[in-house]
């Protein structure tokens, strides 16, 4: 009697159960961070599935690898279990008739002993339950903070962003004021000048003849650079463009993961944002499609499942740009994991034509290749993929297949122009200007349906190519 009496009072004093199976501890073990203890089996099959699992009371982190063994937890686990064996020993022994009615107590005295249990589990079941929700509560908190956060530097980020615009307005607004009044002085000087002139040669217009040919000074107005207000116009019109193209790529850059592959219509990047004060951007007027492939002009775009995660496509999916940060695609197994794209159309039969403008990258390859090119393979060093490339830094233009290099020896093409005969199982690709001069012709030798194919070369710096619009059948 003092054995249970003594083992009740332990079993008060101390928690030998598990908070998982509340029963008591099986191979106990602890958490090395907060000191908990579970049986092992339980824990095992709590974190089972998790990638991070955390301690079932407290949250905190931990590790399989890190368990230890609580042998003082397991040695009295085993002790209450022995004297539970011999109380059970004694009360299985033949005892006198008066000894069993003190020893064995009625239906009525266990009744609060079991309530007593209830009790005792439901309070331990509400402790877990009320550290849940505190745990539950303390995430969603953090959660908002985050959150909070988020919202604080986005914001900032845009107010930035919108500074910036009405300042690059203001300035170009002032530019074109002061252009403005440049050029109306510039005029009203000149008509001044030419009012005066017209009265001189009115008081000797019969000797205007030899006057003429005597005094015809640089401020005639046959030799006099004039400077008018069209021309003044032009210049803000193009650094208005340049501004729109910096803007660009600004946004590209830095909230890339916030916009769509497909953006607005085409804008040509060029240098970083550098400066507020809009600068003449040069502009070269791009040559119209050569008449002898217009009947053959295919309207072809970029796939964004067969393009490098640090380009991004913009115009339509006609343009693609070096990125300075990974573009937020949708997951493809065929997504190149080198700077290259592919086209979504393909062709099998009959003759194609398409132009590429080249002008903007300073490293590129122009060519087509079967849909099975490796995600790691370059364009032109397979048997199925065929190109011309350009290397500015070594200022060579040169022609791939097959892993074998020919050199052209001529200039950088600004416009390539690619036209492709598989009847006669043939490829070419033209240097298109105010005329099409043929830089390098292939023969192909597959029958498999081809693609449009691309590469750029520096991931530095912000290049470009541009599948140009061209009005064919």
């Amino acid at each position: 009697m003092a054995a249970a009496v003594g083992l009740d009072r332990l079993l008060r004093a101390v928690d030998l159960s598990c908070a998982c199976c509340l029963q008591l501890f099986t191979d106990p073990v602890r958490l090395p961070a907060c000191s908990h203890s579970f049986c092992r089996p339980c824990i095992e099959e709590y974190r089972k599935g998790r990638q991070r699992g955390g301690c079932p009371l407290c949250r905190e982190g931990f590790e399989l690898k890190d368990l230890r063994p609580n042998r003082e937890l397991a040695a009295l686990v085993s002790l209450i279990s022995q004297e539970e064996a011999g109380e059970l020993e004694t009360r299985d022994e033949p005892k006198p008739s008066g000894a069993v009615a003190c020893d064995n107590p009625s239906p009525a005295e266990r009744r609060p002993r079991e309530k007593e249990e209830e009790i005792w589990d439901l309070s331990k079941q509400l402790e877990m339950t009320a550290e849940t929700i505190q745990l539950l509560k303390e995430d969603l908190a953090k959660a908002k903070e985050y959150a909070s956060q988020i919202k604080s530097q986005i914001t900032e980020d845009f107010c930035c962003m919108k500074e910036y615009v009405e300042r690059q307005e203001r300035n170009t607004l002032m530019f074109i004021e002061q252009e403005e009044k440049a050029a109306q002085q510039k005029i009203e000087e000149t008509i001044h000048q030419l009012c005066v002139e017209a009265y001189e040669l009115t008081d000797i217009k019969d000797q205007t003849s030899n006057l003429l040919k005597r005094h015809r000074y640089p401020g005639s107005p046959s030799t006099m650079h004039k400077i008018t207000l069209d021309e003044k116009l032009n210049v803000v019109k193009s650094a208005v463009e340049d501004l729109k193209r910096k803007m660009e790529i600004l946004l590209l850059e830095k909230f890339t993961w916030q916009f769509p592959p497909v953006q607005p219509p085409d804008l040509h990047p060029e240098a970083n944002v550098c400066s507020l004060s809009p600068e003449p951007a040069a502009t070269n007027p791009e040559p119209m499609i050569s008449s002898q492939f217009s009947q053959w002009a295919d309207d072809v775009t970029f796939d964004l499942t067969r393009i490098y995660k640090r380009l991004a496509v913009t115009a339509q999916n006609r343009k693609v740009m070096v990125s300075s940060y990974l573009t937020d695609y949708e997951p493809s197994p065929n997504r190149f994991c080198i700077s290259q794209v592919m086209c979504s159309q393909s062709f099998s039969t009959g003759c194609h034509y398409w132009e590429v403008i080249t002008g903007d990258s300073d490293g590129w390859a122009v060519g087509v290749a079967h849909e099975m090119i490796g995600k790691r393979d370059k364009l032109g060093r397979t048997e199925h993929s065929w190109c011309i490339e350009w290397l500015g830094p070594e200022k060579r233009l040169s022609a791939w297949h097959g892993g074998q290099e020919t050199l052209l020896h001529k200039e950088k093409p600004l416009k390539v122009g690619v036209f492709l005969e598989l009847q006669k199982k043939m490829v070419s690709f033209y240097s298109i200007a105010d005329t099409e001069m043929l830089l390098h012709t292939f023969e192909i030798n597959t029958s498999n349906p081809l693609y449009p194919a691309f590469w750029l070369c520096s991931l530095e710096r912000n290049g470009s190519l541009t599948i140009n619009h061209t009005n064919g059948r």
